[in-house]
């Protein structure tokens, strides 16, 4: 507190006279209160030169609260009184090009800054994004629309770029000073998502940033939330003061949030810096009379004690240049949640918050300043009665510069462009036209009547508290309550009562709302939406804005142009179907490719394909829809930002995509796919899967091999039904991942970081493709080596590894099922039985022979183990293999329906086929000769075992004479002639030579 009050950042004035009572009797109190005055004295005695000196600037400061009505409505009462020539609006210059835009919207909008190429910034700050949200209501609207409606009148922005928002943000924190939290001031989170994680920049930040105060003032307030402390203590009393008052009460605030803030100013100093540096310059370059200006800002920045502060601080400020960052910028849409979701305000203050200005505006028999041709809005004829069609920017620029050149004291034009009402508002005030455009020589100290004085109390308005009991009832009721009319008159009662309890004679909106739920809402929500956010619909609701169609990007011109045959307003909010007869219809095609294209881009809750699918070598005959992209329209403008269509956007995100530093070869193969798929662009498809290539070749591990299989398999078989057949760069890529798999494949098998799905993966790659690896000039040894040298601990990559072997023949049949029942026979390994079976089925995959061998692994698992030993491991081995090998039981139970009886009566009499008791029974044969083919295979005993050891067949060879029982021999003897003519083609190569 200290430090900041005590900067000696502003040059020593001498205080005026004005407010010299105020001072001494503030200083008297802080020193009767603490004994002495110290810090507490000198805090309220700054306030007070505070105020003394940002109202005896010679160029007008108006101090606002963002969203605040009763700024809005002195705003009104003083443009109309005014009439100045130039407003110097705190807000970031660059976005001045999106304010004539504004016209072609529906309030509440925001203005947008948007960039995807961040520059010299944190990479983990991408994308930057900030919004500036406007809603009618709030004084810079109403300073906008004045400016932009009546000619002759300047609006030049002169807060810090948004460029200068980043680059002034500490390099070390995840987000700008300004960006608010997600969360309200109830805890709750809000907003519709409309901002998502941009930074929010406001005019008016009215809020202590010292816990122990805002503790302090909603407990001695009897108030929730600090929204509420506002309404009632500032806009209320100020909704009808006089401007004196309003610019002396408001600076006083500013002041002393200011000086109690803790924390750094060095932010906010700057920008006071720049915002001077900047209206100086404009002042000296127009050489317009700063009598005819007009600056509106934040009662913080009001209060500012910079050394540049004020026309005739002389201190230099140098501006850096901006960044390389290019910005893109436009106009998306906002809402009253979105708004209170952006700067931590409590649910439905944005809304309570437009119906008090509405109530303002009724009271204070007000017209309120609007543009030309705004969406959802009176016309502009009833507030500016008389006024000639507005002129361009530069057209205001130059008749404002001309009219300051000819020496004028104000320009006649804006005289006229308020028609007769504004010279109304001044008569009543007491000031001429050409009064109200001189500074003034002296101010009244209102700041000491409105301290001093109790508030007023408002009557009771009973035919407006009856009204909202009565419809608050009503809409309760279309909600599932339980409602009625004694419900109606409690809450009205209960209103009232709540009021008194906190000092007020008429209810406020916030009173009314606890009445609601406590009458109401008595046990428990019967629907989506309580009795507080009834209360707030009620109020007003929470308005969606939308952004006309003259204000959109290109993209999103284009778009809502070549979706215009489906025949659907997509500017609403609401959720359409679109049915689309692609074969009745074939115009339609091109819609539905767009569709598709958006469904990628977009968030998935604006575009939802009911029926219809799309994928390589599809092609749907009929779709059906669900489009919402009147309430995502945030989303498709920020494509906008992008490129001038949705083809180029994609482009440019899979060349980003793959090119990217933490790109892998799964990512480019699913990139090749979107090409093919929403683009049908074969050149695009080869330059990005030329680039899978290399970043397989260049890869370290083996995470991504369950996703590389399944893209290489899926893009195989697609080229293979194509005319062109395999790309060059396929094969390429399946020899680089055969000799990358083989080299990484023993290390796979033993570390802990490899689970079992990644190995079988590997292994599915190496088997699946090494007919066409061995084909483009890889070697098989390779892979036998690979395997050979694998040693795996874990008993899911061990059973993997037998797989492994049998497939290669280095593994019998017999050998594996004799491993495995001595698995199902050792007690210490049973343990682990789940996971060797998790492993067997994640083998199937790379070797498909296996699949009844796993069926009866399992067979014999449950057919031989007692309960005691199967029951406490069945729960593993369920969940081991949904987690694991979730995608392959459906192929394992189809195998196992197989091989088991269909039909209940043949359980009995079925023998499994694995059983010794299913084996063919031997068929006689006489003890004669055996022929020459046996004779032939007994001479060459060593070549016989050979061939029979690589076939898996068992057997030992029988002495001569012993009789042949084998089903060989039998067949042998049957068909004589084919053994002659067999022994025949076999004799010249078995005869020595």
């Amino acid at each position: 507190m200290t430090e900041a009050s005590a900067r000696p950042n502003a040059p020593v004035r001498q205080p005026s006279s004005t407010f010299t009572a105020l001072r001494d009797q503030l200083v008297t109190a802080a020193a009767t209160f603490a004994g002495a005055a110290g810090a507490t004295g000198d805090v309220l005695a700054g306030m007070v030169d505070d105020v003394d000196r940002a109202l005896s600037e010679q160029l007008e400061i108006f101090p606002v609260c963002h969203h605040s009505p009763a700024s809005g409505l002195a705003m009104v009462r003083r443009l109309r009184e005014k009439q100045p020539a130039v407003i110097y609006l705190e807000l970031c210059e660059d976005l001045r090009p999106l304010l004539d835009e504004l016209r072609n919207c529906k309030l509440p909008v925001a203005l947008q800054a948007f960039a995807t190429e961040i520059g010299e910034f944190p990479a983990e700050w991408a994308p930057l994004s900030i919004v500036a949200p406007i809603t009618e209501s709030s004084a810079e609207y109403q300073a906008i629309a004045y400016a932009l409606e009546t000619p002759g009148v300047e609006l030049v922005l002169v807060d810090r770029s948004t460029d200068h928002v980043f680059q002034w943000a500490p390099k070390d924190e995840a987000a700008p000073e300004d960006a608010a939290e997600s969360g309200s001031e109830t805890g709750e989170p809000s907003g519709d998502g409309l901002h998502g994680d941009a930074v929010g920049i406001e005019i008016g930040d009215l809020r202590p940033r010292f816990a122990e105060l805002e503790e302090y003032l909603l407990h001695h307030g009897k108030v929730r939330h600090w929204s509420e402390w506002w309404d009632q203590y500032v806009e209320q009393p100020l909704a009808g003061a006089d401007y004196d008052t309003y610019r002396q009460v408001m600076v006083m605030i500013g002041s002393l949030f200011r000086r109690l803030r803790r924390g750094s100013l060095t932010e906010d100093e700057n920008r006071e810096r720049y915002m001077w540096t900047r209206m100086r310059e404009h002042l000296t370059t127009t050489g317009i009379d700063p009598a005819r200006a007009l600056y509106v800002c934040g009662a913080a920045h009001a209060a500012s004690r910079v050394a540049q502060f004020g026309l005739d601080g002389d201190v230099p400020f140098e501006i850096t240049p901006r960044s390389a960052t290019k910005w893109q910028y436009g106009l998306i849409p906002s809402s009253h949640s979105a708004i209170e979701a952006q700067f931590g305000l409590a649910g439905g203050t944005v809304s309570i918050a437009a119906a008090t200005w509405s109530k303002g505006l009724r009271r204070g028999k007000l017209r309120s300043f609007q543009l030309t041709g705004q969406q959802g809005a009176k016309a502009v004829a009833e507030n500016t009665a008389g006024a000639v069609q507005p002129k361009s920017a530069a057209g205001r620029s130059k008749s404002a510069a001309a009219g300051s050149k000819s020496g004028a004291a104000k320009p006649k034009s804006a005289t006229a462009g308020l028609g007769s009402d504004a010279v109304k508002a001044e008569s009543v005030a007491g000031r001429s036209p050409e009064e109200s455009a001189r500074p003034e020589a002296a101010v009244a100290d209102q700041l000491s009547m409105f301290l001093s004085r109790p508030p007023a109390l408002d009557p009771l308005d009973e035919a407006e508290l009856l009204d909202w009991s009565v419809d608050i009832v009503r809409l309760a009721r279309r909600n599932g309550y339980l409602a009625s009319t004694a419900d109606a008159i409690a809450v009205f009662e209960t209103s009232i009562l709540l009021a008194g309890m906190r000092n007020r004679a008429r209810p406020t909106p916030y009173d009314f709302q606890d009445a609601a739920v406590t009458c109401i809402e008595k046990d428990k929500v019967p629907g989506r939406r309580d009795v507080r956010r009834l209360c707030e619909i009620l109020l007003g609701g929470d308005r969606i804005g939308q952004v006309g169609y003259e204000a959109l990007p290109p993209l999103a011109r284009d778009v809502l142009d070549r979706l215009q045959p489906l025949g659907l307003d997509l500017s609403r909010t609401a959720q359409q179907r679109a049915l689309l007869d692609l074969k009745s219809n074939p115009e339609l095609r091109p819609c539905s490719e767009l569709l598709w294209l958006l469904r990628k881009l977009l968030p998935q809750e604006a575009i939802r394909p009911i029926m219809g699918s799309r994928g390589l070598g599809e092609s749907s005959i009929q779709e059906s829809w669900d489009l919402r992209l009147g309430k995502y329209q945030r989303s498709l403008v920020e494509l906008g930002y992008e490129g001038v269509s949705v083809e180029q956007v994609l482009e440019q995100r899979l060349r980003r995509a793959v090119n990217a530093s933490d790109a892998t070869a799964a990512v480019a193969l699913s990139a090749v796919e979107d090409a093919l798929v929403y683009l049908g662009s074969a050149r695009l498809a080869d330059e990005l899967g030329n680039r899978a290539v290399e970043l397989l070749a260049a890869e370290r591990t083996v995470d991504g091999a369950p996703a590389v299989l399944r893209q290489i398999r899926l893009l195989l078989n697609y080229f293979r039904s194509t005319e062109g057949g395999l790309p060059a760069w396929c094969g390429r890529f399946v020899t680089a991942g055969y000799a990358h798999y083989c080299t990484l494949l023993p290390t796979a098998f033993t570390a802990d970081e490899t689970a079992p799905a990644q190995v079988a993966a590997m292994l599915g790659f190496l088997f699946g493709m090494e007919n066409l690896a061995l084909s483009l000039g890889c070697d098989h040894t390779q892979l036998e080596l690979a395997v050979l040298q694998s040693h795996p601990e874990s008993p899911a990559k061990v059973a993997l590894l037998w797989a492994a072997r049998f497939q290669l023949g280095l593994l019998t049949m017999a050998d594996l099922r004799d491993r495995c029942d001595a698995m199902l026979a050792n007690p210490l390994v049973l343990p682990t039985v789940p996971q060797y079976v998790s492993g067997f089925v994640q083998a199937i995959d790379p070797a498909p022979a296996l699949k009844p061998f796993v069926v009866e692994l399992l067979s014999k698992a449950f057919g031989t183990l007692p309960d005691i030993v199967l029951l406490p491991w069945l729960p593993k081995l369920i969940t081991t293999l949904r987690d694991q090998a979730g995608d392959l039981i459906p192929g394992l139970v189809r195998e196992a329906g197989r091989t088991f009886p269909g039909a209940l009566p043949a359980v009995d009499a079925f023998v499994p086929p694995w059983s010794a008791e299913s084996t063919t029974p031997a068929i006689p044969v006489a003890t004669a000769p055996r022929g020459p083919v046996t004779d032939l295979l007994a001479a060459h005993p060593a070549a016989c075992d050979a061939l029979a050891t690589l076939l898996g067949v068992e057997g030992s060879w029988q002495e001569a004479g012993t009789p042949d029982n084998g089903a060989v021999t039998a067949l042998l003897d049957r068909y004589p002639a084919t053994t002659e003519a067999l022994a025949a083609q076999l004799r010249p190569a078995a005869t020595p030579g």
